[in-house]
């Protein structure tokens, strides 16, 4: 299997294909962490296409000197600041139950009572996730919806790895702590 940075590259000297496979590697997890940053699918649908359009703008610039994924969501965090830049008073991210089967794929159980054991572990998952702090939240989604590293993250949120390491541990407790 080729790179994400080697399609990019690819990509960067005209190689459509290179870039259909990006998009279709990236799209799940891109577009799941700009809604659940958002709460707005209009708002999220519109960040995922500017997002995707940046990049495409920017494909002559792209250098390899980290991961694509996170070459990739440094651009979506930049765009999302910038849209809550415009916002008078918006606060990001709220995560309001949605049960948008390409969000939650919750596994295949015929029993009722696990259908509703799942379904309540994830209605309770969502209210932590809303209660924790932004930077806490990002942190955390990053790191669980495109599995990038502390670095990578770092890189990211233009914060050092450290800071993003406890943001990461400080989130992970709260969720244990409301999950228990």
């Amino acid at each position: 299997m080729t790179s994400d940075e080697t399609l990019m590259l690819l990509y960067k000297e005209g190689d459509a294909q290179a870039f259909e496979q990006l998009y279709i590697r990236h799209k799940g997890a891109l577009y799941r962490y700009l809604y659940r940053q958002t709460s707005d699918r209009t708002v999220a649908d519109d960040l995922f296409q500017e997002i995707w359009l940046n990049l495409i703008k920017a494909r002559q610039r792209y250098e390899h000197k980290a991961k694509f994924s996170t070459y990739l969501f440094r651009i979506a965090h930049n765009r999302l600041i910038d849209y809550y830049r415009s916002k008078k008073n918006a606060i990001p991210v709220s995560y309001d139950e949605d049960h948008d089967p390409d969000l939650q794929q919750a596994p295949n159980v015929n029993q009722p009572e696990k259908q509703a054991e799942i379904a309540y572990g994830i209605e309770n998952l969502i209210s932590l996730l809303k209660g924790l702090p932004e930077a806490q939240r990002e942190v955390f989604l990053l790191k669980e919806e495109s599995g990038m590293t502390l670095e990578e993250i770092a890189e990211v949120t233009g914060c050092n790895k450290e800071t993003v390491k406890s943001r990461l541990r400080y989130a992970v407790k709260k969720l244990r702590a409301g999950i228990k």
